[in-house]
């Protein structure tokens, strides 16, 4: 994994709003109706290279393929890559998964109106009803060709493919096979391990995304204590490092965030309180959010909590989820207090969380994104000069 030995890097969470021609093959494809697979692969090809061209240009040293190879949302792809799973219409609204936890219910009004805005993001439950394997090399294969040759004669200093991490494949699933949710979640790590491996194998860094460990807490806490919540972690991190042993630590990413939604996410759990399970995940860098007004305080943190020997942090300096660019004066000062702290050599200037959660589902217009990522990169242009004085 490359570090910041003479300047600020730069980089972010990975998923990047889809273009319009993308989309449209997307949604036959979703509906299952009818499309050219030829002309889809080609759109597929042309627009991932076209996104790495852009973030060179933006000027993010460390970049992805946007996530352009998945049809689904940034956890629900591996429904087309898993096998033993069936998905099923969720019949009652409440039921629902996406429309609980303690902050939906102490700002219900506000997330009816967010919902008949926005819509939920599904419409159907994915329920286990068989062994599990992993069945996606064929489209992992073609993504990693596609990024490949996208990189081709770019200038870029580290390149990385975004995955879901064990706890966050398939996030509220049901079981109807396994015998016990602990099986599952093994069998589900046991699968996805095929998938990290390919990535790091083809010479890509690989990101593991985990919304679902720090957003369960907003879901669990209460009727659950928070010692409840904090064994679930502990066992979520054991079924990580499961996943990733024997694979090159310097080559995986692991990001936490609290949910993209634009809510007020005043239920959740502070890093503070689960910064000492997160670091025990055994990686080489922990990109996790930090530039939202719920956790950019949360600097603070690293004062006290400590990176390993080799490791790096990728704090978010900039937010996904606001249209309001942010000043790269702003950036730069995020960047250098951090730097400070943990050392400017292991300090990569991050997002919070990705642009769009999902093919069609984006939190910002595609012209103000790269804005954002523009002022990134200016802003930590500013704290190189600064650090590095």
């Amino acid at each position: 994994m490359k570090r910041s030995s003479h300047h600020i890097l730069t980089s972010h969470v990975g998923s990047l709003i889809r273009p319009p021609a993308l989309q449209e093959f997307l949604r036959a494809k979703q509906a299952g109706k009818p499309y050219d697979p030829k002309a889809y692969q080609k759109c597929l090809t042309d627009s991932v290279a076209e996104v790495v061209r852009h973030q060179a240009q933006a000027g993010i040293d460390v970049v992805s393929d946007g996530e352009f190879g998945k049809s689904i949302s940034w956890s629900q792809y591996a429904l087309e890559r898993l096998s033993g799973f069936e998905r099923r219409p969720i019949r009652h609204d409440a039921a629902n998964p996406f429309k609980r936890g303690a902050d939906r219910e102490r700002f219900a009004e506000f997330y009816a109106e967010l919902d008949a805005r926005e819509g939920v993001a599904t419409t159907t439950e994915a329920i286990c009803v068989g062994p599990i394997a992993y069945t996606g090399q064929a489209e992992l294969q073609r993504d990693i060709d596609n990024f490949k040759a996208a990189l081709n004669g770019v200038q870029v200093a580290d390149a990385f493919l975004p995955v879901a991490a064990p706890a966050s494949v398939i996030p509220d699933r049901k079981n109807e096979f396994c015998k016990t949710e602990e099986e599952l979640q093994s069998a589900i790590a046991e699968a996805m391990r095929t998938e990290y491996k390919m990535i790091i194998d083809a010479g890509f860094l690989v990101q593991l995304d985990d919304a679902r460990n720090a957003v369960t807490y907003d879901r669990m806490v209460p009727p659950a204590t928070f010692a409840d919540y904090r064994r679930w972690l502990s066992q979520q991190v054991d079924i990580i490092n499961h996943a990733i042993a024997g694979l090159p630590a310097d080559r995986i990413r692991y990001h936490v965030c609290w949910g993209s939604w634009p809510g007020p996410h005043v239920s959740d759990v502070p890093l503070k309180d689960i910064v000492d399970l997160i670091l025990k995940v055994k990686v080489g860098a922990y990109v996790i959010e930090g530039a939202n007004p719920r956790h950019e305080h949360e600097w603070q943190v690293w004062k006290s909590a400590k990176l390993g020997p080799g490791q790096v942090l990728i704090p978010g300096v900039i937010s996904h989820a606001t249209n309001v660019v942010e000043h790269p004066e702003l950036v730069a000062e995020r960047i250098v207090r951090l730097a400070r702290i943990v050392g400017r050599e292991n300090v990569i200037a991050g997002t919070d969380c990705g642009f769009a959660q999902g093919p069609f589902h984006r939190r910002v217009h595609p012209s103000i994104m790269w804005a954002k990522l523009e002022a990134l990169a200016e802003g930590a242009r500013l704290a190189s000069r600064e650090l590095w004085a």
